[in-house]
């Protein structure tokens, strides 16, 4: 395997929208969504290692979840668990763990990827990803890989690519926040427009300079450290300083303003599973369109629903159609699927009226 390859696995979101199974304590890609057997955090690592060596896979999270990723990814060593003492959205930590590879592999090339995705054709991702790789090392780039649309989905950003150029890697002309349902429309009429699905590919170099180029400020809070990365000072100058920096995406940071951003669309299945309903669209169905996890179920006209419950736990459902039927410990959750953007607000009142221990 290429020593120069690396990944920065992002692993520090709530995944407040797939509550109650996903908390502050315990969130989704610590969980197995899809009753296969293994996590999401699990199956993303495995998928990165098949192009890229195990321990150059850089696992970043909140400090809050360091025991959990060391009971999952046991193959893992501390040089590889990047600390948040606080949440800053995806720039700081990224330029954070961009100059700690930068101080131990000034050759490095690498990918960042979410580590709630599910991609079964994996095959097909590591040759994407590969491509860009060959790509990024040869060029000054900031890459990412667009989804091909499959419908005009509202809750996605999308990626306008230079439709004139034929090749497989295609300039970006620019990135577009989440569209309404007729933008939407419009984005795939025109076939030059890709989900945004936050995989991004680049040298450390480019990456680094686009920062310095772009967020000064903030590039200039993360480089007093250099001395003390991957060094036993590390720590303390993080604690002392990462919450100055500004809260803030990378997709906001770089790739917005940044010229040289080119895209490959992707030939892999994907689904970044961010809801309910991306779970329910992903999952194999019973004769009456119910996707279920874990539980053994009886049901008498209930259709489109989508249930789990713990493992072996018996769940009769008689006249629910398109619900969300979640059973967790001490909450019950039975939810219009079609509402399933409003969980996030449903778990603040459930934490304002019954305690945060709940969510």
């Amino acid at each position: 395997m290429n020593k120069n390859y690396y990944a920065i696995l992002m692993a520090g979101g709530v995944g407040s929208r797939f509550w109650p199974v996903s908390t502050q304590d315990f969130p989704k890609q610590f969980h197995d969504m899809l009753g296969t057997g293994e996590t999401l955090i699990q199956k993303t690592f495995q998928r990165l290692s098949k192009l890229i060596p195990k321990e150059n896979i850089f696992i970043l999270t909140n400090a809050r979840y360091n025991n959990l990723v060391f009971e999952q990814l046991p193959e893992v060593t501390s040089r590889q668990v990047v600390l948040e003492p606080a949440m800053r959205n995806t720039a700081p930590c990224i330029l954070y763990a961009s100059l700690k590879i930068q101080k131990e592999n000034p050759d490095a090339v690498m990918i960042v990827a979410p580590s709630d995705h599910w991609i079964e054709d994996e095959q097909a991702f590591t040759e994407n990803v590969q491509q860009a790789f060959n790509f990024c090392a040869q060029n000054k780039a900031l890459m990412t890989l667009g989804i091909t649309p499959t419908f005009p989905n509202t809750g996605y950003g999308y990626i306008e690519y230079d439709k004139a150029v034929t090749e497989t890697i295609k300039p970006v002309n620019q990135f577009r926040e989440k569209p309404d349902y007729e933008t939407a429309k419009q984005f795939i009429a025109q076939g030059n427009f890709l989900w945004n699905a936050g995989i991004f590919m680049w040298s450390v170099k480019s990456v680094i300079e686009a920062f310095k180029t772009n967020q000064p400020n903030l590039y200039a809070l993360f480089e007093k450290g250099m001395a003390a990365y991957n060094t036993n000072a590390e720590t303390a100058f993080i604690e002392a300083h990462y919450a100055e920096a500004e809260n803030i995406s990378v997709d906001y940071a770089i790739m917005e303003s940044s010229q040289n951003v080119y895209v490959i669309p992707a030939t892999f299945d994907w689904n970044d599973l961010g809801t309910w309903g991306s779970l329910y669209d992903k999952l194999d169905k019973d004769t009456a369109n119910n996707a279920v996890v874990n539980a053994k179920t009886l049901t008498e006209d209930a259709t489109g629903n989508m249930i789990r419950a713990p493992k072996g736990k018996v769940v009769v459902v008689d006249g629910i159609n398109d619900y969300i039927i979640v059973d967790k410990e001490e909450v019950l959750l039975i939810f219009p699927k079609a509402k399933e953007q409003d969980i996030k607000k449903v778990l603040q009142s459930v934490k304002d009226k019954f305690g945060d221990n709940l969510g």
